[in-house]
């Protein structure tokens, strides 16, 4: 009888040898037979696993963020030093004191103006092109008028 059991429950000799052994060893998984139990592991794992992922998506954001504030401070500091260095003299340039180029505050107030520097500098090659096309406007009408 014992060989027609092992016909209709597959697992029967699995059963016999894994419940015979009567221990188990350190580091050594006994498997199980039942299966609610396996179904409850596996949702578990799930679990587990989607709560690694979502702490692996946080952690990737994070890392972007970072990358791109460091981008981002970077662009900053590389306007600031063109504003800088093409922006107007400072007063304290104007009269060869050095004492106000060191300062910290006035480098600060510098960075802290490039967008005004910037502008101020587009809107001066803005009217010195509309100066150009005013004159070169004007010259061709001139030239265009007949002399008496």
């Amino acid at each position: 009888m014992s060989n027609h059991d092992s016909l209709t429950d597959p697992l029967s000799f699995a059963k016999k040898m894994w419940g015979g052994m009567g221990f188990s060893l350190p580091g050594m998984v006994t498997p199980t037979l039942d299966v609610e139990e396996i179904e409850k592991k596996v949702k578990d794992l799930k679990a587990v696993e989607s709560w690694l992922k979502m702490n692996l998506s946080m952690l990737q954001m994070t890392i972007q963020g970072l990358e791109m504030q460091c981008v981002t401070l970077n662009a900053v500091r590389a306007m600031g030093q063109m504003a800088t260095s093409y922006g107007p003299a400072t007063p304290g340039d104007a009269q060869g004191g050095s004492a106000a180029a060191g300062s910290g505050n006035e480098v600060l107030k510098q960075a802290a103006l490039w967008p005004l520097t910037m502008l101020q500098q587009m809107q001066e090659q803005m009217q010195k092109a509309a100066t150009a096309v005013t004159q070169a406007s004007q010259t061709r009408d001139d030239e265009a008028k007949p002399k008496p």
